[in-house]
Formats: structure tokens, C-alpha cells, sequence
């Protein structure tokens, strides 16, 4: 089990819920160390003063916000401070919606909500109450200094944690360059080919252990034998499909190959 990097309360109303917060999720990246091609010692960062041309020492090290190219405000520390948001150990449930009032681009990092024992039955009230009403909490809350923005909602009887973003740190669809909706003409043979390949890749439920990372797998062995002294020979790069120019060629072409994979996999499964 995962250790808890946070705990305090949610408030519902009059009601405190004590609880724990603790990771959800758990990234599988490989990470690399650089180190010195002539002899594979590691490579270590210095903080380095361009204008002197020296080393300097952590204590030197202020910071400094840049307002226009080389020229920068200087904060002290002691002045962000008094910004700081208080820590009230709360998370401050504001609002209730709906879960698909909520575009995905808001969210953020999830974590789980844990009770200990005291609050076992008002933290089971709060998620019944979720799952009843199919709806998730709108809150905030501080920690490590940082106010959050965060929905609650329940899964499988758990209270999960969603930090989110804020409305101004969301890109709008309105500031992207995108070619006029209105210009570009899409017949009715095309949109019912598109129709017909969202049909034929349509699944009953998600089942996301179907799905792996391949190429964090393939890194993962090329370095387990690596390390047992193996010779590793690079793979043969897969040959790249030929492309359709025309649009309702590949959608003819796309719904074809999605069929026949679904009666492959049907057989395989009933076999």
C-alpha cells in the first residue's frame, strides 16, 4: 500500500470525513542516466554563472521572473511567502455537477481518498451519496503550499481525488489555427464510411489491462539482456503502409481491415 503524502479532512457541509490521500497512479517510464561516452561515469549539473564564468554556490542562487529578454524581476522568498495559501488540512467541497459536465482536458493527477477509523461511516455516507446522485464534488484545497482546484467522485465504493486545471491554463479550441469548419466540404458517402469505422472499433465496455506500453517492454528487455551480456541485434524497422490519397478509399480500406480483425478475433475466442 502506498504511503499517504497528505491528510486532513473533507468538509461536506457540517461534517469533517478525516482521510488520507494517497497516489493513484504509478507512471512505468525507464529512465536514463546520461553519463560520459569514454569511460560511462555520470554526468553531473552544475549551477554556472554565464557572466563570470564560475561556479557558484546554492546560497547565491535568488530567484528571478523574466519580463523581457535578459532582464528579470528579483522575488525574495520571504515575499512569496505572504502569498502562501493557508493550510487549512480541508478539502472544501464548494459544489456538486455532473461527471460529464467535466471535459477530461481539466483533469490533472488522481489520488486516492482513504478513512481511518473514525470516519468509516461518514466517509461511506459521502460515497453512497456520489453514487447515488451520479455526481462529483467540485473542491480546493492546499498542500504543499499550492491551492488546488479538485473534483471527488466515487469508484467502487473509493473516493478518488482529481486535481485540476484551471479554466486560464486550458488552451481554448477558438485559439488554435484551424481551417474554417465551413470551407471544407464532407459528402454523405464519406461521413457514413466514418460512421461505419467508429461502428466497427466499438466496444461494450473499456478494459484497459488490453493495452500495454510495447515500447516501454521491448526497452525493458533490451536492457535485461544487455546487462546479461547478450548480443542485441537492432530490429528490422516495420515497412511503412502505403498511403491513400483518397479519403473514401481509406475509410473503405479502414472499415474492411477493422471487420476482418473482429471476425479473427471472434474465432480465435471461440475456437
Amino acid at each position: 500500500m502506498p504511503r499517504p503524502i497528505w491528510s486532513g479532512s473533507i468538509s461536506f457541509g457540517l461534517v469533517n470525513v478525516p482521510v488520507k490521500l494517497l497516489t493513484a497512479q504509478s507512471p512505468k517510464d525507464v529512465r536514463f542516466n546520461q553519463l560520459h561516452a569514454t569511460d560511462n561515469s555520470r554526468v553531473r549539473m552544475k549551477r554556472f554563472c554565464e557572466a563570470e564564468n564560475v561556479e557558484i554556490p546554492y546560497e547565491e542562487i535568488v530567484k528571478g521572473y523574466e519580463i523581457a529578454p535578459g532582464q528579470y524581476v528579483v522575488i525574495d522568498p520571504s515575499e512569496l511567502e505572504a502569498f502562501d495559501p493557508k493550510a487549512t488540512h480541508t478539502i472544501d467541497i464548494e459544489e456538486f455537477v455532473h461527471l460529464d459536465q467535466i471535459d477530461p482536458i481539466f483533469f490533472e493527477k488522481a489520488y486516492y481518498l482513504v478513512p481511518d477509523e473514525r470516519s468509516a461511516k461518514p466517509y461511506r455516507l459521502l460515497a453512497e451519496a456520489l453514487a447515488d446522485s451520479d455526481k462529483v464534488a467540485i473542491a480546493r484545497f492546499v498542500m504543499r503550499t499550492k491551492q488546488y482546484l479538485a473534483a471527488v467522485r466515487v469508484m467502487d465504493g473509493v473516493l478518488v481525488l482529481a486535481t485540476m486545471l484551471y479554466a486560464d491554463e486550458v488552451v481554448a479550441p477558438e485559439d488554435l489555427d484551424i481551417p474554417d469548419a465551413g470551407d471544407i466540404e464532407v459528402t454523405e458517402r464519406e461521413l457514413k464510411m466514418a460512421r461505419q469505422l467508429v461502428d466497427s472499433l466499438t466496444v461494450d465496455n473499456f478494459e484497459p489491462d488490453k493495452f500495454t506500453d510495447e515500447y516501454r517492454q521491448r526497452v525493458v528487455e533490451l536492457i535485461e539482456a544487455k546487462a546479461a551480456g547478450e548480443v542485441v541485434v537492432a530490429p528490422e524497422a516495420d515497412a511503412e503502409p502505403a498511403k491513400v490519397v483518397d479519403l473514401l478509399a481509406a475509410l473503405e480500406a479502414s472499415v474492411a481491415a477493422a471487420k476482418e480483425a473482429k471476425r479473427t478475433k471472434s474465432g480465435a475466442g471461440g475456437g
